[in-house]
């Protein structure tokens, strides 16, 4: 699954004119090595391991800031817990409904589906994610 290195992180917030720092490094990281799709809680926990200091309103802030950068992805499925995914590939999501797993989908015929008829003209579409909701192997 490709991700933004580091240094790649670096260079896309630069070329937004954001800030570079290091809380928004740590946070990074963070989501590259955590497997799955994290919450702003689990990031926080795991990021205040090597960053006592940091506060939950930060890692809040900046998780949002990425997001709406491009540069990770703001997922909310079946709940209202945000959870996040620095995989900005394009993909689609299987969602466990009993215990909230998220499984990324990499498929081409989902990544083809043409716009229904009915928003056609109607709507202007900048992308889509399809969802499938089930119960995982574990469930």
């Amino acid at each position: 699954m490709p991700h933004i290195e580091i240094d790649k992180f670096i260079t896309e917030c630069k070329s937004r004119r954001l800030n570079v720092t290091l809380p928004r490094i740590a946070i990074y990281k963070m989501l590259l090595r955590y497997q799955g799709h994290p919450s702003a809680e689990d990031i926080y926990q795991k990021v205040r391991e090597e960053h006592p200091n940091i506060s939950l309103a930060t890692v809040y802030k900046t998780l949002e800031m990425l997001a709406e950068n491009a540069l990770i992805t703001k997922v909310t499925p079946l709940h209202a817990v945000a959870r996040y995914d620095c995989n900005n590939q394009f993909h689609h999501h299987f969602v466990c409904v009993r215990c909230k797993k998220i499984i990324d989908i990499e498929n081409e015929e989902l990544n083809n589906l043409s716009v229904p008829e009915e928003l056609n003209g109607k709507y202007k579409i900048f992308s889509y994610r399809v969802q499938f909701e089930g119960l995982c192997n574990k469930c």
